[in-house]
């Protein structure tokens, strides 16, 4: 879908916050970018949405996206206050020109994909986090974006709340088919989440190790012994990467 050929970036207080960044993304692929704070992971993200432009470096598109083909989730819900979540989701098509009515059945689909089918006129202030994030991600992909991307969408959430948005997310993926990249610094959503897995390095980031899951589909998918051994090598390959570790 895309390459990144030594990608950097660096900002205007002399922060190198990426360097040397040089990978391809292939369709269909869910892509967990793993590391530590401040490692470059959600600077990799805006890069990849346009929000920013990188230092150095290019990234190439097999197909240049256009309007609604990139859809982007926040670490926050970042909800309209006053909107129901049937008017959060249909923003990005309002703002596009798309009339209520032509709108609607798609906003419709696009909530019932996160299960919210029941609560289209729900206000966040009604809503769980977890329901607050399902608006969300139901935002991004009201437009059928070819690419999604997800900056830490639960790591403010409770661990059972993100345990079965993780399931839901991975579902979602099994299937659409949509092409994702994942921000996280944790192993285990990786690990339970991702077709590849890219570690980065501390800042300025780099990536130091690549790992490419085979774990079992269904009900004991994060119980498998598969997942157990994948998450020691995750930990086993960030004690070699990190500074400070043999």
């Amino acid at each position: 879908m895309f390459s990144l050929r030594s990608v950097a970036k660096t900002y205007p207080n002399a922060t190198i916050a990426l360097d040397g960044i040089t990978a391809e993304i292939a369709p269909g692929e869910f892509v967990a970018l793993l590391g530590p704070s401040g490692c470059g992971k959600s600077t990799l993200l805006r890069l990849l949405a346009g929000l920013e432009e990188p230092s150095a470096g290019e990234i190439g598109w097999e197909h240049r996206p256009g309007p609604g083909d990139i859809g982007f989730v926040f670490q926050d819900a970042t909800l309209l206050p006053w909107a129901s979540a049937e008017e959060n989701v249909y923003l990005p098509l309002r703002l596009r020109g798309h009339k209520h009515a032509e709108a609607a059945p798609l906003v419709a689909a696009a909530l019932a994909q996160v299960g919210l089918a029941e609560f289209t006129k729900a206000k966040p202030r009604g809503l769980s986090g977890g329901m607050r994030m399902r608006v969300s991600i139901a935002r991004a992909l009201v437009s059928d974006p070819m690419l999604l991307l997800m900056d830490e969408p639960f790591a403010a959430l409770d661990e059972f709340t993100r345990h079965r948005l993780q399931d839901d997310l991975h579902a979602l993926w099994r299937r659409s088919g949509k092409t994702i990249v994942f921000v996280t610094h944790s192993i285990y959503e990786a690990a339970y989440l991702a077709s590849r897995i890219l570690v980065l390095s501390p800042r300025p980031g780099r990536i130091a190790a690549e790992l490419r899951p085979n774990l079992p589909e269904g009900a004991h998918r994060r119980t498998s012994a598969a997942y157990t051994q994948l998450v020691a090598e995750i930990t086993e390959t960030f004690q070699r990467v990190m500074p400070g570790h043999e």
